[in-house]
């Protein structure tokens, strides 16, 4: 079985059911915690009455500076909403791990950004190096991943869209939400990773509702791609993709037809124009809910529950 770790700004603890144990340990990383497992171990084992889980304030699991990855289209159910057909090349992008905030914490939305999205995903957590040209097979995935995370990979739209860069629509600071639990997984558990349900809902309204049997490059294939040149550590974040059900979603044929013959100024402003009517863009105010677990239970990566707030 899983074990989820808490991190808080006065350490780790192991969750057990609504309460947690501290974790004695000296490690303050992510990657100093996962080397210092028997730590987690004696907690989970400890039998301390803990405290209630509701009285900590939860930080990201995934401490900072670390690398950031993420996978690009790699949902069917996304590559629909997104317009793809036929065969889709594994793509990925970088994320400032600035982006990084706790599962409580706001997403802010900066001043010139009027299309702010959502995208649940779930995040493998390194707990190995993973070198340039390893090749990574399933019964190969508890050597390298430590454990999974919640993460939402919040998008400024019209920066991604007219600037083609992921990389700052994706960067800004509380973009990657990340938490509350970092969830350990035993080498039985991978077994159990495409029953994962991820479920993300905006002031109570499900948006997106997928399990990992939807996604198209799943993680051991999708690490062996990335280590083609890409290094990764203990510590680091790989975002597996989002399910469809996001904000965007491609234009009608015969809108993208007629867009194609505008020049790029007007096509844009032509878009977003009818974006403005698209109610599901977050607005400051609106509450961002995102689970994602096994129906069992045996994984369950708890509750990220992020409000929405306007930069100052």
């Amino acid at each position: 079985m899983s074990t989820n770790v808490l991190r808080t700004a006065d350490g780790w603890w192991v969750v057990l059911g609504d309460r947690a144990v501290p974790v004695d340990t000296k490690a303050v990383t992510t990657a100093e915690l996962l080397a210092d497992r028997p730590a987690v171990r004696e907690a989970a084992a400890s039998g301390e009455p803990g405290t209630p889980v509701a009285d900590l304030v939860a930080l990201s699991p995934v401490t900072t500076p670390c690398r950031v990855v993420a996978q690009m289209v790699n949902y069917r159910s996304h590559a629909r909403d997104s317009g793809f057909k036929g065969d889709i090349p594994p793509a990925f992008f970088r994320k400032a791990s600035g982006s990084v905030s706790g599962p409580g914490d706001a997403v802010v939305r900066p001043s010139h950004v009027k299309f702010l999205d959502y995208e649940i995903e779930l995040g493998l957590v390194m707990g190995a190096p993973l070198p340039v040209g390893t090749v990574v097979e399933e019964r190969d995935l508890p050597s390298y991943v430590a454990g999974l995370v919640i993460t939402n990979d919040v998008s400024a739209r019209e920066v991604q869209l007219t600037k083609t860069q992921f990389y700052e629509s994706k960067s800004y600071p509380t973009f990657t939400p990340a938490g509350p639990y970092l969830s350990l997984l035993e080498p039985e558990d991978f077994a159990h990773l495409l029953d994962l349900r991820l479920k993300l809902s905006v002031n109570g309204e499900l948006r997106q509702d997928r399990t990992l049997a939807d996604m198209i490059v799943r993680p051991a294939r999708a690490l062996t791609l990335l280590a083609r040149f890409q290094t990764l550590d203990a510590g680091d974040l790989l975002l597996t993709g989002t399910p469809g059900g996001t904000a965007l979603k491609a234009p009608p044929k015969a809108v993208e037809k007629i867009g194609a013959l505008l020049p790029p100024g007007v096509k844009w402003k032509a878009f977003f124009k009818s974006q403005a009517k698209n109610p599901h863009y977050l607005n400051p105010g609106d509450v961002i809910t995102a689970t994602i677990a096994t129906p069992d239970g045996r994984i369950d990566l708890g509750e990220q529950r992020t409000p929405v707030a306007a930069a100052n």
